[in-house]
């Protein structure tokens, strides 16, 4: 099995050393590239470079917010197959509402916690890494 490289779309640096940790002690070893900003994450998608095995978005981004790169991700043929987290503090039902009309796979709140943070990173990583039958290349 190809080991799928995890697109992590979060602009809070806390956020992004939060999840980078929980994926260590979780045992998710894929190889993980961090966009700050929506613009930067849709820059990296759109390119002609390999494509991420799952998308981490958070909603609340700058450039370009996180619904927009949802949309765009899923207008463009190349990318549109590729599942997205929703993963954000949100708890605002227009934004679960909105994230899965514009073509989120999941929508997850952050919990506070670290403990629960950890837990619900390892129960996405078992789903969509493993568990998940990926789109062949």
């Amino acid at each position: 099995m190809i080991s799928r490289p995890i697109l992590l779309i979060e602009d809070n640096p806390d956020d992004v050393a939060l999840t980078l940790r929980a994926l260590k002690k979780n045992s998710i070893l894929n190889q993980v590239a961090v966009a700050s900003d929506g613009a930067e994450a849709l820059e990296l998608l759109l390119a002609d470079g390999p494509l991420p095995g799952l998308i981490l978005l958070d909603l609340k981004l700058p450039k370009v917010d996180g619904l927009e790169v949802l949309r765009r991700v899923r207008a463009n043929e190349r990318t549109q197959i590729i599942p997205v987290v929703v993963l954000t503090s949100s708890k605002l039902d227009e934004d679960v509402i909105a994230s899965y009309r514009n073509g989120a796979n999941a929508y997850v709140r952050k919990p506070v916690k670290f403990s629960d943070f950890v837990e619900a990173i390892s129960t996405l990583g078992v789903f969509w890494l493993l568990l998940n039958e990926a789109v062949p290349d």
